[in-house]
């Protein structure tokens, strides 16, 4: 039996585990099986590793994109640029091979929406998500400047400093923080939106609600907003053809 799976904390909402169960339905694969592992600290990885029969691959989330690096034998070119891995490919011989693909989802996802004058992007959020974010906008020639809640080197804003010109000078606001997921449907983070107008895009890489606050406030303002659901199918078939399970 070959056993993939999803590395992360507190992720019993997990979108991969039923996207690859419906996947393995679908398309008739058999002898494979997707599970969660839901562990509280990234030391207790190689227990995983070590005590899994049969592991090929796994999807890395939150907090551990950046931690289990360390851990890893081998980083792909583009996930050592980014700094953050979400996919880790188990070779036949037990190396452990990271790679990122949320780059792809997320470029394929942002491309068809992006007008002449998506020029500059702020990036709500500095975790692992938001470093693959930065990296595509940059292939992209997108400008970006990072908002957090401290104004530490290399942040551009903070949330107490950014104000209502800032909004309207970045035409494209991507979430990358958790603010807003389910349960807690009411939080959204704390920026301007009354700035927010038709030509800005509003991508939000929370799925679950759908429509977050943060997305609801900008469709309020006549913004195109994306939610994550796009970009969590293209990643997760990436990192399905890296797995390469026959």
């Amino acid at each position: 039996m070959n056993k993939l799976g999803l590395l992360g904390k507190n992720i019993s909402y997990s979108f991969s585990k039923s996207y690859f169960k419906k996947k393995f339905e679908d398309e008739g694969i058999e002898n494979t099986s997707y599970e969660n592992f839901d562990i509280e600290s990234i030391d207790l990885f190689p227990s995983i590793i070590k005590n899994t029969k049969g592991i090929k691959g796994l999807n890395v989330t939150i907090p551990y994109k950046e931690e289990v690096i360390p851990y890893l034998d081998k980083i792909n070119k583009k996930a050592k640029a980014i700094g953050a891995v979400n996919t880790i490919k188990i070779t036949k011989k037990g190396k452990l091979v990271g790679y990122n693909t949320d780059c792809y989802g997320f470029k394929n996802t942002l491309k068809p929406f992006v007008k002449s004058q998506h020029k500059k992007a702020l990036i709500l959020g500095t975790g692992g998500a938001s470093k693959a974010v930065a990296y595509t906008l940059k292939e992209m020639g997108i400008t970006y400047q990072y908002v957090s809640r401290k104004l530490t080197k290399g942040i551009g804003f903070s949330y107490d400093t950014l104000t209502e010109n800032d909004i309207s000078e970045h035409q494209i606001i991507i979430n990358c923080t958790p603010l807003g997921t389910f349960p807690n449907i009411e939080e959204c983070p704390n920026i301007p939106y009354t700035a927010i107008n038709k030509n800005h895009i509003l991508f939000d890489l929370i799925y679950n609600p759908e429509e977050t606050k943060f997305l609801n406030n900008g469709k309020q303002n006549k913004a195109t907003i994306i939610n994550g659901l796009n970009m969590l199918r293209l990643q997760a078939e990436k990192a399905w053809s890296i797995w390469n399970i026959k």
